[in-house]
């Protein structure tokens, strides 16, 4: 098959492969089921639609695993541009994954919690409930964590697509300012939370050029005939 033997546009596959599950698990499940400022109704949604939140997770994990697979591919396509920088980009996407990964046990906890299992016969609805928004609450702090990684490694990722030059430039100065908005985002949500919903309007934009590196991948994925030392 042609585009396997074409490494640009096998890494943008691979991405917009394990893109795919982590817009349902972050974007669309939580639409279904969190109702924000009601913390009840969330846990009455939770429980009501099990699978479905059980899918997220899922779903969340596979993204995860297939983004080792991305972090190799960029990689094996970037490291002629320069070794170094393709290695710390490579390291600071890995260690995203663990994290992402042992935080959703807060999803888990959280799902345990509105539920009701027969265990927790000891607790009424409302201490279970405030013990699922504990858990929600930390799965977002997880996630705040997770998206200073998803940030910094977009640096070394930018800073190799610009000196590239088998990719456009612009993407690489994209890249550059889309790890300052993830950097912004986690830093407000954790230490002055009362400006999250604000900062986010802002920097959530730049965040998108994620997409249009992926697609461009995937639309021209070139093989670089030479590389720069």
């Amino acid at each position: 098959m042609g585009w396997m033997r074409n490494p640009g546009r096998c890494a943008g596959l691979l991405y917009l492969v394990g893109s795919i599950p982590g817009f349902f698990a972050l974007l669309y499940v939580p639409s279904r089921v969190i109702v924000h400022g009601n913390p009840v109704a969330t846990a009455h949604n939770i429980a009501a639609h099990e699978t479905l939140f059980r899918m997220g997770i899922a779903a969340d994990l596979a993204g995860q695993a297939i983004f080792l697979f991305v972090a190799l591919a960029l990689y094996h396509l970037l490291k002629g541009v320069n070794r170094r920088l393709a290695l710390m980009m490579l390291l600071l996407l890995v260690v995203s994954i663990p994290i992402a990964f042992v935080n959703e046990l807060n999803s888990m906890a959280a799902l345990t919690f509105a539920k009701g299992a027969e265990f927790l016969a000891g607790f009424d609805e409302a201490q279970r409930v405030a013990w699922m928004r504990v858990f929600l609450n930390l799965r977002g702090t997880g996630f705040d964590i997770a998206g200073i990684f998803w940030g910094l490694w977009l640096f070394p990722l930018g800073l190799l697509v610009y000196r590239s030059e088998f990719i456009p430039r612009l993407l690489g100065v994209g890249l550059m300012v889309g790890c300052f908005a993830y950097l912004a985002n986690s830093f407000t949500s954790l230490a002055v939370p009362q400006y999250e919903d604000l900062v986010s309007r802002w920097v959530s934009p730049v965040q998108l050029v994620e997409m249009v590196f992926m697609l461009w991948l995937v639309v021209m994925g070139e093989v670089p005939k030479t590389l720069p030392d």
